[in-house]
């Protein structure tokens, strides 16, 4: 089945957050004199629920300490403190595709309204047809629930969609939804195995217009 539809994760992959948000907590953990290393919480990356929850308390010494500096960094973004940029070739890669009528989308763990608030502060809604969040399905990633709904939301074929993603459990859960997948890692090295499950692997959006445009609308 040929390959029309183009679905993009959000933190990590449009958004440069995943590392403004481990600055943050390296600095929160600072303030609070808890020692801590990036490396500690790039495994984190990709993670939601109790898995990340349970990595970054072991990470900071306890849940409790954990919530309160993610309450706090919550209170920053909810203030305006810290915003994520894009990575470098989000716009232009969703700008190429958007005048070439290729349908996109959005499938992402974030809630819906920080989709919408996120990517509206870059006026990146635009080029969306749809978009889905992680509080719309009963499964997070590594499930594939979210982007079978993105692709159920452009009425298209999950085989007919190419996926771009940042994180491991965000490709495994485009893979087990059946589509194709563009893996533009960030701060986490990816294995193997599934670099070798991947159409394509990228160093960053800004190499993939020609290669995208070619695949998408021949």
């Amino acid at each position: 089945m040929r390959l029309t539809t183009a679905i993009f994760d959000m933190d990590g992959l449009l958004l440069d957050s995943e590392r403004l948000l481990i600055n943050e907590w390296l600095a929160a953990a600072e303030r609070r004199q808890i020692p801590l290393a990036a490396e500690q919480l790039i495994p984190s990356i990709g993670l939601v629920g109790k898995a990340c929850a349970d990595l970054l308390a072991a990470a900071v010494g306890g849940h409790s300490t954990a919530q309160s500096i993610r309450d706090e960094i919550h209170l920053r973004y909810a203030q305006g403190v810290i915003q994520p940029g894009l990575r470098p070739g989000a716009r232009q890669l969703l700008g190429r595709l958007h005048q070439q009528r290729v349908r996109c989308a959005v499938a992402s763990s974030s809630p819906v309204a920080q989709i919408e608030h996120r990517l509206g502060q870059h006026d990146l809604l635009r080029y969306l047809g749809s978009w889905a969040g992680g509080d719309e399905v009963p499964n997070s990633k590594p499930d594939p629930d979210v982007y079978l709904l993105a692709a159920e939301r452009l009425k298209v074929a999950p085989a007919q969609c190419l996926a771009f993603e940042d994180s491991d459990h965000g490709a495994e859960a485009a893979l087990a939804a059946g589509m194709q997948v563009v893996l533009v890692p960030d701060l986490k090295i990816p294995p193997p195995d599934l670099r070798h499950r991947c159409l394509h692997v990228a160093d960053s959006l800004d190499e993939l217009g020609d290669w995208v445009i070619e695949r998408l609308v021949g």
